[in-house]
């Protein structure tokens, strides 16, 4: 079974790690929104570097975390986006939308 984690790594930072995929997909969206809820910081910021692999499940993740953090008045950029999720964000569409955030 592959493992996956996001973390707090401090003022605001959050960390995505591990095999993305919809084994991994609906833990770490429960552990994402807690993590963002709780945050005192207005600006989060994702960093993606220690993903390993991820199929689409990846991006509809930090999709979420994205709409998570706008509900709360709270901004979230993505950094380190691993080549296979830019792949994806480029062929869905969604790569303007991540620049942006």
């Amino acid at each position: 079974m592959s493992q996956a984690s996001v973390t707090a790594a401090g003022g605001g930072e959050l960390m995505l790690t591990g095999v993305i995929d919809y084994r991994t997909g609906p833990a770490l969206r429960e552990q994402g929104a807690a993590l963002i809820k709780a945050s005192i910081a207005a600006g989060l910021m994702l960093d993606c570097s220690g993903v390993q692999k991820s199929s689409s499940v990846g991006l509809a993740l930090i999709l979420a975390f994205m709409r998570d953090a706008q509900a709360l008045n709270k901004s979230l950029t993505v950094q380190a986006l691993p080549e296979d999720m830019q792949e994806i964000a480029q062929v869905s569409g969604l790569t303007e939308l991540l620049q942006h955030h």
